[in-house]
């Protein structure tokens, strides 16, 4: 990763085929690939292999608290990050007369539990204009009702970047509203400030080049009143084991401990443990500097083609997603595909993502490959 020598060590796969689509699947450097394989060896210990997992559960949660700027008393693993946002939805019990605020470049999970027809509260949806989010039309949608704001730091549909500071502070002057970030197309690729934000997640399979079966949940101490949740468990419960445990209410662990319900997923676990290390061995800052001037270079190039650009082309408002849509995306896909350039194709819409095992080279002969299927399709 940043250097070619690194990065044909590191991701041999990488070496003969051009791949832009991390914001869809990470590719996982030998060291997470590593840890699967240590995660199998721990496991055919049977019982004894328990104290090791539990060894790299404490390390993860200390890796992502070291990313998201929190204790690590203050993190919880979940399955993902649809369970994450259910396992909120179920805390924050809403009633009706509460509002949430939703909006239109969010992926599913973070708006469908809100959605719900048992979820009592309204919902108001903060719509793009231009393919951005602005905090003026945000304001109007904030008031003493609104319970929760759930915004994505970068989106997945165009990769659009959200002003945070902005965001935080029209939430906290128009409302007392807890603020909800998904840093899943963020964590591993953009620097992160996540000062006075009420709960953050994100899943493992992108940007920080882990496996699936992860959601990565932060509460701050300040908060977890709020982000308490009173799911059935075990992992989850206090007094799980008590004697008469049967005969008295549970108690949840407070927090985000209280969204690990059950059995931790601990291949998945060690894949996470191991990803968040390489990416802090390279250095957020670091992927940031080498691959955003690919980004750039990548929209420059798009802007110069027949295409319907969608992503904001606003510099601070830039991560790793570039996207774009065509009239004929199936005949452009199949072409990339055939010259072993791998990027996202849905609904008519293209999706470029770069990270820091990305080259020059890799932008270049996507743009190349692409100027000539315009003309071809």
């Amino acid at each position: 990763m940043l250097t070619n020598d690194s990065r044909l060590e590191d991701f041999p796969s990488l070496a003969e085929r051009t791949y832009l689509n991390t914001a869809a699947e990470g590719i996982p450097p030998l060291p997470v690939i590593n840890a699967l394989h240590q995660y199998a060896q721990d496991k055919i210990l049977g019982m004894d292999g328990r104290d090791l997992h539990e060894v790299q559960w404490a390390e993860a949660k200390s890796e992502i608290a070291q990313a998201y700027n929190l204790t690590a008393d203050e993190i919880g693993i979940c399955s993902c990050t649809s369970e994450a946002y259910n396992m909120a939805a179920i805390a924050l019990q809403l009633q009706e007369g509460d509002e949430v605020v939703i909006n239109d470049l969010d992926f599913p999970a973070g708006a469908t539990p809100w959605l719900q027809t048992a979820c009592p509260a309204t919902v108001h949806v903060w719509r793009s204009r231009d393919g951005a989010l602005r905090v003026d039309d945000l304001v109007p949608l904030l008031n003493a009702k609104t319970r929760l704001l759930t915004v994505s730091l970068v989106s997945f549909f165009n990769g659009f970047k959200i002003p945070l500071d902005d965001v935080r502070a029209a939430v906290r002057r128009h409302s007392s509203a807890l603020l909800a970030l998904d840093v899943t197309q963020a964590l591993g690729r953009v620097p992160l400030d996540l000062t006075d934000v009420d709960f953050v997640v994100s899943s493992t399979h992108k940007w920080i080049l882990a496996s699936h079966g992860g959601g990565l949940v932060g509460v701050p101490q300040a908060r977890v009143a709020e982000w308490t949740s009173p799911a059935g468990g075990w992992f989850n419960i206090e007094n799980a084991f008590d004697a008469d445990r049967f005969n008295h209410p549970a108690v949840s662990k407070p927090g985000a401990a209280s969204f690990t319900a059950g059995m931790p997923n601990y291949a998945a676990v060690y894949a996470i443990n191991a990803g968040l290390r390489y990416i802090r061995s390279v250095g957020v800052e670091n992927i940031a500097e080498h691959a955003d001037p690919l980004v750039r270079a990548c929209i420059e190039g798009l802007r110069a083609l027949p295409i319907d650009l969608l992503t904001p082309d606003e510099p601070a408002a830039l991560a790793g997603i570039v996207s774009f849509r065509h009239e004929k995306p199936a005949a452009i896909q199949t072409i990339l595909r055939d010259a072993d350039i791998h990027i996202m194709s849905t609904d008519g819409r293209m999706r470029v993502a770069i990270h820091g095992y990305n080259t020059a080279t890799d932008v270049e002969t996507f743009l190349a490959v692409l100027h000539q299927a315009l003309k071809d399709v």
